[in-house]
């Protein structure tokens, strides 16, 4: 039975959830079909009945983005499908630890920052709220440089300076396995730059109106995915440390961790009706 389109963009984050919800409504006898697009184009192409689901729908920095097809009617909000998304300034925990815990600290220690702040490539929207922090000068940072690089450049000095017991300040977030692999604190104070809650977010999953009532059981399904910032963290970590592809990420990640399907399957059958409640979702159903 095929579906015709999941979409993702070309982050990690949503790489990993619709891989690992792919994998499974592949294994219930579903035929998949994913499609890397823009967030503007992913709303008008679910208008125009092109889409049928969302998974990345970070709220409240995609709500101009969202706002207009909700308010035509064309897209339908499922539910929340992570909660406890983060976005801010981040340092070592042993930086924590030595007195720097929020953006205000970071001026009192401006000579073991070197006066940089770290972020990733140039352009992103976490770098232009840095930049425009420094450039207004901010918790008195107006002296301070943005180091601007690829995400795996900007990893790369927080090994860096992980290994030489260094201070680095750096733009961090969650989910991702950088939350895994490090000893790190978020900075407190950045709600008036980054937003409330550690620039906090919740992630949604949208639809085309109508999809639910033309496909219950992958409605109910969609109705019960939802996902913690550690299962993401872990599922990037395969692809982006493993070095495997989506969909061979999401089958490791389910033979390792079965415990989740219990959750998201339950009321949900096969195209067969072969699985009902359970479902083990690694291999196509037949």
């Amino acid at each position: 039975m095929p579906l015709r389109s999941f979409c993702r963009c070309r982050w990690t984050d949503i790489t990993a959830t619709t891989a690992l919800t792919s994998r499974i409504l592949e294994g219930l006898g579903y035929q998949v079909v994913t499609q890397i697009l823009s967030i503007p184009v992913t709303y008008a192409s679910i208008k125009n009945r092109q889409i049928d689901v969302y998974l990345g729908d970070w709220q409240p920095s995609m709500e101009v983005d969202r706002k207009p097809f909700l308010a035509d009617g064309s897209v339908q909000v499922v539910r929340a499908n992570l909660k406890g998304a983060k976005y801010t300034l981040a340092v070592p925990a042993y930086v924590a630890q030595a007195g720097v815990r929020d953006f205000n600290d970071l001026r009192s220690f401006s000579d073991r920052f070197n006066h940089k702040i770290f972020g990733i490539e140039p352009g992103n929207n976490g770098n232009r709220m840095i930049a425009g922090m420094i450039a207004d000068n901010r918790f008195g940072l107006g002296s301070w440089t943005l180091v601007e690089s690829s995400e795996q450049g900007m990893l790369s000095e927080v090994d860096r300076a992980l290994r030489r017991s260094e201070w680095i300040v750096f733009l961090g977030w969650s989910p991702h396995p950088m939350n895994l692999k490090y000893q790190m604190e978020y900075l407190t104070g950045g709600d008036d730059t980054f937003g409330a809650d550690f620039g906090g977010a919740t992630i949604y999953t949208d639809v085309r109106t109508g999809f639910l009532d033309e496909c219950p059981n992958v409605g109910r399904f969609l109705l019960n995915l939802q996902f913690t910032p550690e299962l993401e963290s872990r599922m990037m970590a395969l692809i982006l440390d493993g070095h495997r592809e989506g969909r061979a990420a999401a089958t490791q990640f389910l033979r390792e961790h079965p415990e989740y399907l219990k959750d998201w399957l339950e009321g949900v059958v096969a195209v067969d009706g072969r699985f009902g409640r359970r479902g083990d979702a690694l291999e196509p159903a037949r």
